[in-house]
């Protein structure tokens, strides 16, 4: 196998996306860690109006993003023995990805999502994750493959064996001499900086929202009962965080933006305004253009304008994958993301 630029590394899942006008949206505002509440009449028959099919998947979508970049990307993903695995994996194919790292499980289906949004202003959404095949990823401790990638993008890693999956993961970094860029998932965020203080120190790149970065912030820290009030602001976050380790930290805020630091200098990214139409697939397409761009042009300032580009396409669309931008889209509007 010939060296590649990204390997990515997590899900891959089939989306069926609803949309509806019956739902309701329920603010937190005394919990930072809690995201809004999404609520539906109890025993009610929600009528929808809008039902869209699409692939997602962390790994699958940053991949898509990656090819579409016009980096040489492969991806490392579990599949099920089924119909809907062999259109996913057609799907890769198509745009050039190679493949030859995909799993395929005997017992477990692909996995899939049952995405259910509201028809609002900012199209707010809860899934239901059938994770399948996805949770019995299993990464060996030497992965059989000459590749030599230059960057690994692990995206978010579900089932029991998630922890194992990443030691390899960051071992095979070690051992290529890649660079990490990592967009922890639930899972990894639950095990708070206890179990990912080590890993942390070894990532050249840390994705995460706002919210799931004081998470993990607070993981590390010894408080009382209520959370201090500067937990919300992201320059403090991405100072706590860099001092863990990570070369570089982004921290996105939807409409607010994004920061990123580098240890040096904090940068500030202004959200692109556009209509909404789905949110699905945004925070991947963010990450994996901010890395194609430190990839193809070395520069933390342009690259946070082509992730906001790329990602505010992709909300345009219903659909994780179907509104990523090719890399001349993106560097012919950088202008626009100012």
């Amino acid at each position: 196998m010939s060296n590649i630029d990204v390997i990515t590394v997590g899900g891959a899942v089939k989306d069926i996306t609803f949309y509806t006008n019956q739902g309701k949206i329920i603010p937190t505002p005394h919990d930072l860690t809690a995201q809004k509440m999404l609520a539906f009449e109890y025993g009610a028959k929600i009528d929808t109006k809008e039902v869209h099919l699409s692939w997602g998947g962390g790994a699958a979508n940053s991949a898509m993003s990656f090819s579409n970049m016009g980096l040489k990307s492969a991806t490392l993903v579990r599949l099920g023995r089924d119909e809907v695995g062999k259109e996913l994996l057609k799907n890769l194919k198509k745009v050039g990805i190679d493949t030859r790292l995909v799993q395929f499980d005997n017992k477990l289906a692909t996995g899939f999502s049952i995405i259910v949004g509201i028809e609002s202003k900012d199209r707010d959404h809860v899934g239901f994750l059938y994770r399948g095949a996805n949770n019995n990823l299993d990464i060996p401790k030497n992965i059989k493959s000459a590749l030599v990638p230059s960057c690994i993008y692990i995206s978010s890693l579900s089932g029991q064996n998630w922890l194992k999956n990443l030691k390899n993961i960051f071992l095979l970094a070690k051992n290529s001499k890649s660079k990490i860029a990592w967009n922890p998932g639930n899972l990894q965020l639950q095990g708070g900086k206890r179990i990912l203080g080590s890993f942390l120190k070894d990532a050249n790149i840390l994705i995460l929202n706002k919210d799931e970065a004081i998470e993990l912030v607070l993981s590390g820290m010894k408080i009382g009962k209520k959370n201090p009030s500067y937990l919300n602001k992201p320059l403090y976050l991405l100072n706590i965080l860099h001092e863990w380790g990570p070369k570089i930290v982004v921290i996105t805020e939807g409409k607010k933006g994004s920061w990123s630091f580098d240890g040096k200098k904090i940068f500030r990214q202004k959200a692109i305004k556009t209509k909404v139409a789905d949110t699905t697939g945004v925070g991947d397409a963010f990450g994996s253009t901010f890395v194609s761009g430190l990839l193809l042009k070395n520069d933390i300032k342009k690259s946070l304008q082509m992730a906001a580009l790329n990602s505010s396409s992709v909300a345009k669309k219903v659909g994780a994958q179907n509104g990523l931008l090719k890399k001349d889209e993106i560097l012919s509007n950088i202008k626009y993301a100012k």
